[in-house]
């Protein structure tokens, strides 16, 4: 689950890597005339760079700052101020910045061709071409990205500079003579670098150490890229993105992978998801037979790659050997008497789910869809007698043993029925049912007639594109896989120049939803990074550009996809949806012993710990069903480190909703933040946590789950998107399922759903 600071923009950091550039690269920043007054002590320097060579003036003092000039060999500059490496000067009538090392108090000759009684022989210097080693650097026959092809210059190639001008260098090597980017040339040869494997899911971290925060991740199998290894780390490149990984998580050989099949009824579909989890999001469906490459098999959950998708899969049904096609028979499944009921059903049909759907991008075509369609979970009802309840078993036969009992009326998300028997999952737990007492329609719950619930609708001075727009302004994420677009112009070298799979990106560049800067920007790529290429695209403006493979859990949500999660209407009547807008500033008067044993029992360190979330919700006016919900979402249903207790500076905390556990290193933050709240007992982080969320959002004003995901009433008083609780556009929708299950435990109860309305 996404979260994010409780601040009102989102800010992405962007990581550069330093490349040598044979133009010397320094910066600037232009100053008015009336900044400088005749009090300032100013001195008088020369450029001291080859003759051919430029010095950069820049608009601030950096290297990312605005070229304003290139300055000769021997040009005289009025110098103000030196400071960090960096001079503050005045040239040519414009005020910026040079890198001081290049300037000299005597005056530089303006030439440095050698000159011979009869001859002049140009100075050229041999440079090495450093590009990552899976990479190549593109020769090319003008100083231009539009320049012919002459050749591709593999890591570590000789060359010789003739000059360098402007980012483009004039080199020969191999025997012609060209232009290559000036930032790929080192004065010394680059380090060799070896190839190995990830044994296990590993973490990449900035520092070589387990404190440093976590870079990127790479699963096993991946293959990285070793610079350097001391004291037990190795520095790495994986996916264009440099850090630091424990050597002994790496290896020379590839671990085995293993090829299996999808074995399921031939009329169901085994759905391939984006995490390891039920909530993850649905990124295809597999038909029976369909051919795997297992990577690696973790709990009830196998990774794997399918029709060119990365996902997970329930490893129960993968198979070592492929399935026969034939049909599967209707049959008769009769059940025993263990949820108090008996029946019989024949069972010729089971549910298939929609499969992804995307435009098949080629050359000269452009396609207005942007993304890629993901099918719905589905979504089933237990319905048994009042005072029974539906036994899930390990396996689908009535002799295995019983995962957990689930009450009537109790929401399942359904995946595939075979022989009378569905796989599902409930309440945090996956198995089989009896198909026969499952319901595609909402079940009357137990106190149904007592139950009340009451609608309340809120209107909010402003409309719903309205909302999308400044939502859109903080880069809201999601989990979705979009087809994703980046220009042609991003690439500084292709494996290819007829047909590129592969490019390496110069500088930092948007890939998009779609082909063409029209799109939003679904997430950035970094200078150096390596990606795949799927199609060569042309767009709307004649402009070329490249379908790319984006290998990203989180990214920038598509303004329709924002747009469908901030309309109210796409929830309000559905039995379990609607609870994003149930008021949470209300108890639900629960029976700590019946939440025990029918909730909480097996939840890990949160297992009996009823009477803490009833004392949270009374103390602070918190819906109890809300706090459960929301701390078996946060702690893994009770097994994160971060409920199990954390050692921070020598103390062990608790933190149970995952509060100050940002993106960037959730562990550290929410130990951190429980550190200075002094919880120190897991019921001391039940009840402070619980003051936490009531201070910063129920009370003020933040008491749905819709609220605190989106907040209106700021969006519609500031026109800002501020004080929200996460940056996942699904975050509200992802809880309420829970929510439902554990009402349906209640005999009877009150409900209240304040609804947003917004303007046309």
């Amino acid at each position: 689950m996404k979260k994010s600071l409780v601040i009102p923009t989102l800010c992405l950091a962007v990581l550069s890597t330093p490349a040598f550039e044979k133009v010397v690269h320094a910066a600037s920043s232009e100053v008015s005339k009336s900044s400088i007054t005749s009090t300032v002590k100013t001195t008088t320097k020369y450029v001291n760079v080859s003759s051919s060579s430029s010095l950069m003036l820049r608009s601030k003092a950096s290297t990312s700052g605005k070229v304003l000039d290139h300055l000769k060999r021997g040009t005289a500059v009025t110098v103000y101020s030196t400071s960090n490496g960096w001079s503050k000067i005045k040239v040519n009538g414009k005020t910026g910045y040079v890198s001081s090392k290049y300037l000299s108090t005597a005056k530089i000759s303006t030439s440095t061709v050698e000159k011979s009684s009869t001859t002049a022989t140009v100075k050229t210097t041999t440079k090495y071409v450093n590009v990552s080693s899976n990479s190549s650097l593109t020769l090319r026959s003008q100083a231009s990205t539009k320049g012919k092809m002459l050749a591709s210059l593999k890591r570590g190639t000789s060359v010789t500079v003739y000059s360098t001008s402007k980012g483009w260098s004039k080199v020969k090597a191999n025997g012609k003579t060209g232009y290559v980017h000036s930032q790929y040339l080192s004065t010394t040869k680059p380090v060799v670098t070896t190839t190995k494997y990830a044994t296990t899911s590993i973490s990449i971290r900035s520092t070589a150490s387990t404190k440093g925060s976590v870079v990127t991740k790479a699963s096993k199998g991946a293959s990285v890229t070793v610079y350097s290894t001391t004291n037990g780390w190795s520095k790495v490149t994986v996916s264009g993105k440099t850090g630091y990984v424990e050597s002994k998580y790496l290896s020379t050989t590839k671990p085995v992978v293993t090829t299996k099949y999808v074995d399921v009824d031939e009329s169901s579909s085994l759905i391939l998801r984006s995490t390891a989890s039920e909530t993850g999001t649905i990124l295809t469906s597999l038909k029976r037979g369909t051919s795997v490459t297992v990577y690696s098999t973790t709990g009830d959950w196998a990774k794997v790659e399918a029709n060119g998708k990365t996902g997970y899969v329930h490893s129960k049904y993968l198979s070592l050997t492929k399935p026969s096609t034939s049909s599967n028979t209707p049959s008769t499944s009769s059940t025993t008497n263990n949820n108090n009921t008996s029946s019989s059903s024949n069972t010729n049909t089971a549910s298939t789910s929609n499969s992804n759907s995307s435009s098949n991008v080629t050359e000269n075509d452009h396609s207005d869809s942007n993304s890629t369609t993901t099918s719905e979970s589905i979504i089933k009802y237990v319905n048994v007698s009042n005072g029974s309840s539906l036994n899930m078993r390990s396996t689908p036969s009535s002799s295995a043993s019983i995962v957990t009992k689930l009450a009537r009326g109790t929401a399942v998300t359904f995946y595939s029925e075979a022989n009378g028997w569905s796989l599902v999952s409930a309440n945090g737990k996956t198995g089989y049912v009896n198909s026969a007492y499952l319901s595609s329609t909402v079940v009357q719950l137990p106190g149904a007639a007592t139950a009340k619930i009451s609608k309340v609708y809120e209107a909010y001075n402003i409309t719903l594109n309205d909302a999308v727009n400044i939502q859109m302004k903080v880069n809201p994420q999601t989990d979705k896989k979009y087809s994703t677009f980046i220009s042609s112009s991003a690439f500084s070298s292709l494996n290819s120049s007829t047909n590129p799979t592969q490019g390496v990106v110069s500088g930092t560049w948007n890939i998009r939803g779609g082909a063409g800067t029209n799109y939003w920007v679904v997430a950035t790529a970094k200078n150096g990074t390596t990606l795949k290429i799927l199609s060569k695209v042309k767009a709307a403006d004649g402009s070329t550009w490249y379908q790319v493979s984006l290998d990203q859990s989180w990214v920038n949500a598509s303004p329709d996809d924002v747009k469908y999660y901030l309309d109210p209407n796409n929830f309000s009547s559905d039995a379990i949806q609607q609870l994003q807008f149930l008021k949470l500033s209300t108890s639900a008067n629960l029976d700590p012993a019946e939440v025990n044993e029918k909730i909480l029992a097996g939840k890990g360190i949160l297992a009996g710990k009823a009477a803490a979330f009833i004392k949270a919700g009374q103390t602070y006016g918190i819906n109890e069903i809300y706090l459960i919900a929301h701390a078996l979402l946060e702690t893994g249903k009770g097994t994160s480190d971060l409920a199990n207790g954390v050692s921070y500076k020598g103390v062990t905390v608790y933190n149970m909703y995952g509060i100050g556990a940002y993106d960037n290193d959730p562990t550290t933050g929410g130990a951190a933040y429980a550190y200075s709240q002094g919880w120190t007992t897991p019921e001391k982080a039940i009840i402070g946590g619980a003051a936490f969320i009531a201070k910063d959002f129920i009370n003020a004003g933040q008491d749905t789950l819709y609220k605190m995901r989106w907040n209106p009433n700021a969006a519609a008083a500031s026109n800002t998107a501020t004080h929200q609780y996460a940056t996942d556009i699904g975050w509200a929708s992802k809880q309420v399922q829970q929510i439902y299950n554990l009402y349906s435990l209640l005999t009877s109860y009150s409900l209240t759903l304040d609804i947003p309305t917004y303007k046309e």
